[in-house]
């Protein structure tokens, strides 16, 4: 099957799903990268359509699925990267797990995200978090979705696990005390440096938002306030999905050392 005009609907439909109105709409969203395709696939997910450029190889693939034919320079309008894949699939989308879901997990290790908005950056957090090992990622108060394209691109498809949840501040709160997790805030003024701190076997690493870090209510339910050490002259923070990894990767030190 072959598509020839930018007027078409499949078109029209992935242009709409550039916006998170769009995606939450259509409960669509897009991949234009074959590596976050085959990850989202690993994990559970499913494809509606395929645009791929004439002859592509790629499409050959996945032959199972609707397929669309469509000219390069119209695939690269519908692609969000500069120099994408010669694919382009529309996804199924899946919904958010909130609270419910996560008093149903049993987990030990969680990395929360509070208030969170640059996408690049919980990309970069949900990638790490898998890379270390966490048990699951707590999106509190954010507005972003998952399948922003710039999340997906970042996290290198991590976005696809099924351990992320969306929470408000009070549902996350309640949840770790209930639970009794140590809640580990990291914040640049923490009387305690990183590697002093030794992780309870349940614990929750809390990261806060790009411009103003956590909110007094995550800092005052804390168990502990963890600084990363400065050896610099200027530098005195740094980007929050490197402080992210480095939380996290001391965590997984401390698990793999006992």
């Amino acid at each position: 099957m072959q598509i020839t005009s930018a007027q078409n609907s499949k078109i029209k439909l992935v242009n709409r799903l550039r916006s998170k109105r769009g995606r939450q709409s259509e409960g669509r969203f897009v991949i234009d990268y074959e590596r976050d395709l085959r990850r989202a696939l690993q994990l559970g997910y499913a494809i509606d359509f395929l645009l791929h450029q004439p002859g592509s190889a790629a499409a050959q693939r996945y032959p199972a699925v609707d397929a669309y034919a469509v000219p390069p320079a119209l695939l690269k309008r519908a692609s969000y990267r500069e120099n994408p894949d010669d694919i382009v699939a529309v996804m199924i989308s899946k919904p958010a797990k909130g609270i419910t879901a996560l008093s149903a997990a049993n987990i030990r290790r969680a990395l929360v995200l509070v208030e969170l908005a640059v996408p690049g950056n919980i990309g970069a957090l949900l990638r790490s978090a898998d890379a270390a090992g966490m048990d699951a990622v707590a999106l509190v108060d954010t507005a972003l979705d998952l399948y922003n394209p710039n999340v997906i691109r970042s996290s290198a498809g991590a976005c696809f696990r099924g351990n992320i949840y969306k929470l408000s501040s009070d549902e996350a709160l309640a949840y770790f005390k209930a639970e009794a997790f140590q809640i580990v805030a990291a914040d640049a003024a923490g009387p305690r440096g990183l590697y002093e701190l030794d992780f309870a076997a349940r614990s929750a690493i809390a990261l806060g938002s790009e411009d103003r870090g956590l909110k007094a209510d995550w800092l005052n339910a804390a168990d502990q306030l963890a600084s990363i050490p400065m050896a610099g002259e200027v530098t005195d923070s740094l980007n929050v999905s490197v402080s992210g990894a480095l939380f996290m990767y001391e965590m997984h030190r401390q698990r793999r050392r006992d």
